[in-house]
């Protein structure tokens, strides 16, 4: 099973799909959003993702009190201002999808409701993720389902059953190409609660392509993901955390980026095949197995003792599993200590 995103096979069979997310990375510049695009291309991304919503088509502006967050990095906003700082204004959204295309790296995005499809199909993207938070919008995934492009939806807090409604609700719209990410929702998510087991079990349940949304901090559970059979990793990405912005704290540099792409890769690669053919690796230290030689000069005619012989390396002579064969082979030529053994220096 494979899909393409953009002329990109994803898949089992092939190198894993990196995602940098960009998020609120931009920090409200649109030249700081371009300059990310360039970065996660140079780091060896495949894609950059964006995320389309304003602060009016996720929430609206009231003071009551569950429109407060409480805990977490954003503890003390209300949502409208969170929203209102961390948006991509829909009017960049032109110019960063023509600049990623000239620098020959795939974006897609986010859409947070049908306007924001709209948007982007406009546009042309090559494909949708569904966020964590919407995956029991049924009817946003549904509208974004039908306009049968790849589907990337994360499973950060779905039960079983709201993974089943959302996948069925893919599936019934016409969507054919499925990811389905594992994904903890909490930002940063703790390493020991990372749960990468369940990448299998994702796919098993619900016949999707495998992969990860990362939370954690570092890459080191992206890279066990892949050893795990994840296709898809996305992350969080910005230029510096330093720059503090609102997904900053748990977002990956350049520097992490780089080295994810290259240690995805790797690990991707070594996974290789099922099988026992011996691999060309290996061939030439074959050599150096041990074999069964002659320590001693015995004469024609003697009879091998095992005083005459030893398994040594390299293995040029008769198996090890042959030593007790040769003793009391009688022996038609003259040989030498440092000699292989074979069964033509043997009577019948």
């Amino acid at each position: 099973m494979s899909y393409t995103i953009n002329g990109r096979k994803i898949g089992p069979e092939h190198p894993p799909y990196i995602i940098a997310e960009l998020s609120a990375n931009h920090n409200g510049d649109l030249n700081r959003a371009l300059e990310t695009i360039d970065a996660a291309k140079a780091c060896g991304a495949d894609a950059v993702k964006l995320q389309t919503y304003t602060a009016d088509t996720m929430t609206i502006d009231s003071d009551r009190p569950e429109f407060l967050i409480k805990g977490g990095p954003w503890d003390g906003y209300r949502l409208y201002d969170l929203y209102k700082w961390a948006q991509t204004p829909f009017e960049w959204h032109q110019a960063m999808i023509e600049h990623a295309r000239k620098r020959g790296i795939t974006v897609f995005s986010t859409p947070f409701d049908e306007s924001a499809v709209d948007l982007l199909e406009s546009l042309d993207v090559p494909a949708y993720k569904i966020a964590s938070f919407e995956v029991t919008d049924l009817p946003l995934i549904r509208y974004a389902a039908g306009k049968g492009k790849p589907l990337i939806m994360s499973s950060g807090m779905a039960s079983e059953a709201e993974l089943e409604e959302a996948v069925a609700t893919a599936r019934e719209a016409g969507c054919q190409d499925l990811v389905l990410l594992h994904c903890i929702s909490s930002y940063p998510a703790p390493m020991d609660q990372a749960n990468l087991r369940q990448l299998t079990e994702l796919s098993r349940r619900f016949g999707t392509l495998p992969g990860l949304s990362d939370h954690t901090l570092g890459t080191t559970a992206s890279v066990a993901a892949v050893a795990l059979g994840a296709c898809v990793i996305e992350k969080h990405f910005t230029l510096s955390r330093a720059e503090k912005g609102p997904d900053s704290d748990f977002s990956i540099e350049p520097d992490e980026l780089k080295r994810l792409c290259r240690d995805a890769r790797d690990a991707w690669a070594a996974l290789g095949s099922v099988g026992f053919a011996r691999h060309q690796a290996e061939e030439g230290n074959k050599l150096f197995r041990r074999s069964v030689y002659f320590v001693r000069d015995v004469a024609k005619g003697e009879t091998v003792k095992a005083d005459d012989i030893r398994r040594i390396r390299p293995g040029l002579g008769l198996a090890p599993k042959y030593y007790d064969n040769v003793i009391g082979k009688r022996l038609k030529v003259d040989v030498t200590r440092g000699t292989p053994t074979s069964w033509e220096l043997f009577d019948e």
